[in-house]
C-alpha cells in the first residue's frame, strides 16, 4: 500500500512539472496614446518589444488583452510596450519594476498602463565612454546580412606606445558596453572596469563592440530558424564576425591574430550566438563569454556543441542569475555538462540567487569574466 502512495504521488509530481496553463493579461484603462498597438514582452518571449505574436486585442469596448497558452509552471516577468525604448511607467515617468507571476494554474490578470517613456522626455544623458574608446564607423558594412552596422573599439591606456600586440574579444549588442548615452537600460562599465582591472593585474586586450540590428536582433542572433520567430540568421552574423570584421581588425591594429587570443561574448540572445560562434568557428575562436543565455529559443544548439569538434583547450565563462526565468539555471548546467562530456575545456561557472537578467548584473560579472577568459 505504502509503494502505491509513494507511486502516485510520484505521478502527481510529473504531471504537474509537465502541465501548462493559460494567462490572460487583460489592459482596462491606457493613460495616453490609446490608439497605439500594445504589445507584451517578457521572458516567455525574450523581451521583444514588437512581436506580433504578443501584440494584444481588442477585448470589449475599451480594453485590450492577451492570452498566452501552454505555458509551463514557473515564474515569469513581462511588462508592457509599445515598441522599442516605449516602455510603460508610472504616471510620473518613473521606471516601474517587471509584472511577476508564480504561474501554477490558469490566471487572469488585470493592468492599467498610466503612462509611457516616451511621455516624459529624457534629461540629456552624459557620454560616459572614456577616451579609450572610440567608433571604428557608424556604417560598417556587412556583406553576409548586406546591412552596416556601428562598431565600436576599446584600446588599452598605453596602447600608442607600448607597440605590443593584444588578444580580442568581440562582444555583442555594443551599444550597452561603452556609454550611458546609448544604452537604454545602463551599460556594461566595460572601459572602466578594464582601466581596474590593467592598472592591477597588467591583463591587457582590445574589446570590440557590434551594436545589435535593432528590429533585426531577434533573427541575427538566432542560429536556426524558429516556428514562432521566423528565419534565424545567426549563421550568417557569425561568419561577418570571423570572416569580416576580424580580418579588417587584424589589418588595422596590433592584434594577437591566432585563435588562442580572439573570444567572443555576450548576453542573453548575445550569450546564445557567442556559443554558436564558437560551434560554427572553433578554430577562430579560443574562449566565450555567456551571460543569461537564451538557449530556450535555439534547443538545437545543444547538439550543435555536442557534434562540433576542437582540437585545443577551450575557455567557457557562464554566467545566470536565480531570478531570471525558472529554465535559465537548469538549461544553462545542461550546456556545462554537454561541454564537460567533449573534453578538453577550462569552465567557470557562476550562478548568483539574486541575480536579474540586466544590464547591471552582466556590468557586475564582467570582470570576473575578463580575468579568467585571459588567465
Amino acid at each position: 500500500m505504502q509503494r502505491i502512495i509513494i507511486l502516485l504521488c510520484i505521478l502527481v509530481l510529473v504531471q504537474n512539472a509537465n502541465a501548462q496553463f493559460t494567462l490572460r493579461l487583460i489592459v482596462n484603462e491606457v493613460a495616453t496614446k490609446r490608439e497605439d498597438d500594445i504589445y507584451v514582452a517578457g521572458s516567455f518571449n525574450n523581451w521583444s518589444t514588437n512581436d506580433l505574436n504578443y501584440k494584444l486585442k481588442p477585448y470589449g469596448t475599451s480594453r485590450r488583452a492577451i492570452v498566452l497558452k501552454d505555458l509551463p509552471a514557473g515564474k515569469y516577468e513581462f511588462k508592457f510596450t509599445r515598441g522599442r525604448d516605449k516602455w510603460e511607467t508610472t504616471s510620473k515617468g518613473e521606471e516601474m519594476a517587471n509584472h511577476e507571476i508564480n504561474l501554477s494554474e490558469d490566471a487572469s490578470l488585470n493592468f492599467k498602463i498610466e503612462g509611457w517613456k516616451d511621455d516624459f522626455p529624457d534629461k540629456p544623458k552624459l557620454n560616459t565612454a572614456t577616451s579609450q574608446v572610440g567608433i571604428i564607423d557608424t556604417a560598417f558594412y556587412m556583406p553576409q546580412l548586406d546591412r552596416k552596422r556601428r562598431i565600436w573599439i576599446y584600446l588599452p591606456k598605453n596602447y600608442s606606445t607600448a607597440k605590443k600586440r593584444y588578444p580580442v574579444i568581440y562582444m555583442n549588442d555594443g551599444q550597452n558596453l561603452f556609454n550611458e548615452q546609448t544604452a537604454a537600460f545602463g551599460e556594461w562599465g566595460i572601459d572602466e572596469a578594464l582601466d581596474t582591472i590593467m592598472q592591477k593585474t597588467g591583463k591587457e586586450a582590445i574589446i570590440i563592440g557590434v551594436d545589435h540590428g535593432g528590429d533585426k536582433r531577434l533573427s541575427e542572433y538566432m542560429p536556426y530558424a524558429h516556428e514562432k520567430y521566423g528565419k534565424g540568421e545567426g549563421s550568417q552574423y557569425v561568419d561577418f564576425i570571423a570572416l569580416t570584421l576580424k580580418p579588417f581588425i587584424d589589418k588595422n591594429y596590433r592584434t594577437l591574430k591566432d585563435s588562442l587570443n580572439t573570444y567572443i561574448a555576450g548576453s542573453s540572445l548575445g550569450g546564445l550566438i557567442s556559443i554558436y560562434a564558437l560551434a560554427k568557428y572553433p578554430n577562430v575562436f579560443a574562449g566565450v563569454g555567456i551571460f543569461s543565455p537564451a538557449f530556450w529559443v535555439a534547443p538545437s544548439i545543444y547538439g550543435e556543441i555536442e557534434n562540433t569538434k576542437w582540437t585545443t583547450q577551450k575557455r567557457l565563462f557562464f554566467y545566470a542569475g536565480g531570478k531570471e526565468s525558472n529554465d535559465m539555471i537548469p538549461d544553462m548546467n545542461k550546456m556545462v555538462e554537454e561541454i564537460k562530456a567533449k573534453g578538453s575545456f577550462n569552465i567557470r561557472s557562476v550562478i548568483d540567487p539574486l541575480g536579474m537578467h540586466n544590464e547591471a548584473n552582466w556590468r557586475e560579472e564582467f570582470p570576473v569574466f575578463y580575468n579568467f577568459i585571459l588567465n
